[in-house]
């Protein structure tokens, strides 16, 4: 009796135990529980990365961009392998004259694209317009933002034209004496202002005293005219102010 009552109580448990394991297993059909455990699993892990890709591709070139700009606004004096000398002030409105030997050579003081490229010797003087007193010249706008100009240029380099892009120290031109400079010894007209439309010399022969910049890039150094240039342009009122002096 003992042995059959165990073996009768053995198969009570394996009955129950089959019982509950069905129960189990039919609480969840195993396709719909694939189904539920998939997004309960997989979704967290797949949403946090297509949410997080976008953001670290549109940060990182405005964050690879603004670390860069400034390492490219490298400034170099305007005149190279010659000796130049220049005063601290110019005649009538901001500007600088900075005398060097003829065919000494104009270069880029940034990199940039060329703006404004005159080739012609205009100037008459009995006339003495004001777009013509510059001669030959060249202008550039930097990757600063800042516009910088030079004239009485002897010759222009073959290949600079408007629209071209330079890097800092690229030859524009050579010191001459043309336009309204022709009764003076040679020189470069160095001018700094912010970008027009074509065409208004007032502006681009120079609305900032570049005196203080000159003297840091011939000494090496990097200051940079871009505030000035943003100062000037709001005390003007506006990007084509009226011309004040020799118009």
């Amino acid at each position: 009796m003992n042995r059959r009552a165990g073996l009768a109580s053995w198969l009570g448990w394996m009955l129950l135990a089959v019982l509950v394991t069905g129960a189990c297993d039919g609480s969840g059909d195993p396709a719909a529980g694939g189904a539920t455990a998939a997004p309960s699993t997989m979704a967290p892990s797949t949403a946090p990365a297509a949410t997080e890709a976008p953001t670290t591709t549109t940060e990182a070139p405005a964050s690879t961009g603004a670390t860069r700009a400034p390492a490219r606004a490298r400034y170099r004096f305007p005149v190279a392998g010659c000796r130049a000398d220049y005063g601290s002030a110019h005649h009538d409105y901001p500007a600088a004259d900075i005398f060097a030997d003829r065919g000494c050579l104009f270069v880029a003081p940034v990199a940039g694209r060329v703006d404004e490229v005159s080739r012609t010797d205009a100037w008459s003087q009995a006339s003495d317009r004001g777009a013509d007193r510059g001669g030959r010249s060249v202008s550039l706008v930097g990757v600063d933002g800042v516009r910088y100009y030079g004239s009485h240029l002897e010759a222009i380099v073959p290949g600079i034209v408007p629209g071209a892009t330079v890097r800092a120290g690229q030859p524009l031109g050579r010191v001459g004496n043309t336009g309204s400079a022709r009764p003076t010894a040679p020189h470069l007209h160095f001018g700094i202002s912010w970008p027009t439309r074509p065409g208004i010399w007032w502006v681009r022969r120079g609305m900032v005293p570049p005196a203080r910049y000159l003297d840091s890039w011939r000494d090496g150094g990097q200051l940079s005219p871009v505030r000035a240039v943003e100062a000037a342009r709001a005390e003007a009122g506006r990007e084509v102010p009226a011309c004040q002096a020799r118009c």
